[in-house]
């Protein structure tokens, strides 16, 4: 790992590991660098996850998330940093780290060949556990995934939100000190998502660390202890949820909608603090809402929305509201 320390004066990982520091982190990062074709996609990122808590690490499309993530797990290796993954240096000992850790990816890899009971036996065998002892956990792996009775099932009789559960349950399989969750609620309707956050939050309960990729705002705000913010490689914000809102938002926003929005609102910019137009869109970031409410009647063609500021508007204005691809 002595190779992969950035910057000068930099702590090495093995004393890391020898002060205990590591000790009370599930994931260290310092430092870490990677590119691709001349391009850097990861430019010096640092954070640190402490046991137990749930980590989320957000970024618009492109922004360096999944090259860090592969990074961490030793699947790609780093240009330049130090990484420790419960404890153990990564790329080194990759393998002994992975051991202790589960991980639900974005799109679901299950294989179809199998029943539901079967993809949890044949995961389990990856990790060297004997079959008695996988087989003796299934039931329980499945109760906790809302999928009690389906240990027959074939994959093509699953709807999305089972298979979703399923993969949770496959993430299970070792009993991992710490789980990774690549946008694990795309494409669920409500009922799963709201079931996947219930058993994420047990999962947290018994002392797992949960460390967090989504595209949706509210997901991490509920689940989140920390989070960090990803753009162009770089990590340009972190901290509890609430905390960053405080930080970087108005406390309320009132959302204009209507054909006349943008021109009625730009007209009126003085009524907010701050004023962003996307479409027919207008969004008053205010500290005090009441003159904007007050004159929002002499407009009747218009609907409006008066909320409390959360963490996607954080993240938008962290970020841009343009398309990434």
């Amino acid at each position: 790992m002595a190779a992969l320390i950035s910057g000068a004066g930099a702590a090495s990982m093995a004393d890391i590991v020898a002060t205990g520091e590591t000790g009370a982190a599930a994931l260290s990062v310092r430092g870490l660098r990677k590119s691709y074709g001349g391009q850097e996609v990861v430019a010096g990122v640092d954070f640190s996850v402490p046991r137990g808590t749930c980590f989320g690490l957000l970024g618009p499309n492109g922004a360096g998330k999944t090259t860090t993530l592969r990074c961490c797990l030793g699947l790609t290796a780093p240009d330049g940093g130090e990484i420790a993954l419960g404890g153990y240096p990564v790329p080194a000992a990759a393998d002994a780290a992975r051991a202790r850790v589960g991980v639900v990816p974005q799109f679901d890899n299950l294989d179809p060949d199998f029943t539901a009971s079967e993809n949890l036996l044949v995961y389990g065998r990856y990790f060297g556990l004997a079959d008695a002892g996988i087989r003796a956990r299934i039931p329980a792996l499945l109760d906790f995934a809302g999928l009690a009775g389906k240990e027959g099932a074939r994959l093509q009789t699953l709807s999305g939100g089972m298979k979703r559960r399923l993969t949770l349950a496959r993430a299970l399989v070792n009993d991992p000190d710490i789980v990774f969750l690549d946008e694990p609620t795309t494409g669920l309707d409500p009922q799963a998502r709201h079931l996947i956050w219930e058993r994420l939050k047990r999962l947290m309960a018994q002392g797992k660390t949960l460390i967090l990729t989504t595209h949706f705002m509210d997901e991490a705000e509920r689940l989140c202890d920390r989070l960090a913010v990803l753009d162009h490689g770089r990590l340009i914000t972190e901290g509890a949820p609430r905390e960053l809102i405080a930080a970087h938002i108005e406390p309320q926003v009132v959302e204009i909608f209507g054909d006349e929005a943008p021109a009625w609102a730009k007209a009126r910019r003085a009524l907010g603090e701050r004023l962003e137009v996307a479409g027919d869109t207008a969004f008053f970031y205010c500290r005090d809402a009441a003159p904007l409410l007050a004159a929002l009647p002499e407009a009747p063609g218009l609907r409006y929305a008066h909320r409390a500021a959360n963490l996607e508007d954080v993240f938008l204005k962290l970020t841009g509201r343009e398309l990434r691809d």
